[in-house]
């Protein structure tokens, strides 16, 4: 008997923006790594972003703690855009958010200036 749902085999429909920032990161891998903690109140359809602090070991998590204009910016982002990720690379530090599908797939200009400000903390540490 054939099933009459199938599930999809080959590529997937989703797809990722990485924002790249030359960073010799050295041995210090754990200082270039953060990730956003969203603080919501609401449920579902209504959960908005109250407030945004950042998880990280390193200096790079404190610093973007320490920027309230930056956590602002982001805390206006939908939940899926305001989840970023920073994470060393060989060479380069990535800035990237969730995946999304090709319907989703694209980055606000909003969400451009926040990865450019994150870029610039990278640049300081």
């Amino acid at each position: 008997m054939q099933d009459p749902n199938p599930l999809p085999w080959g590529a997937e429909d989703r797809f990722q923006a990485h924002f790249i920032v030359r960073k010799d990161t050295g041995r210090a891998l754990g200082q270039h790594t953060a990730r956003t903690k969203l603080i919501t109140q609401g449920h579902f359809g209504t959960k908005k972003i109250i407030k945004v602090e950042w998880n990280g070991n390193g200096s790079l998590a404190e610093k973007l703690n320490e920027d309230s204009e930056l956590n602002d910016m982001i805390a206006k982002q939908t939940l899926r855009d305001a989840t970023i990720y920073v994470e060393p690379t060989e060479g380069a530090v990535r800035i990237r958010n969730k995946w999304k599908n090709h319907i989703d797939f694209g980055i606000s200009e909003e969400l451009f200036w926040i990865y450019d400000r994150i870029a610039g903390h990278i640049k300081q540490v």
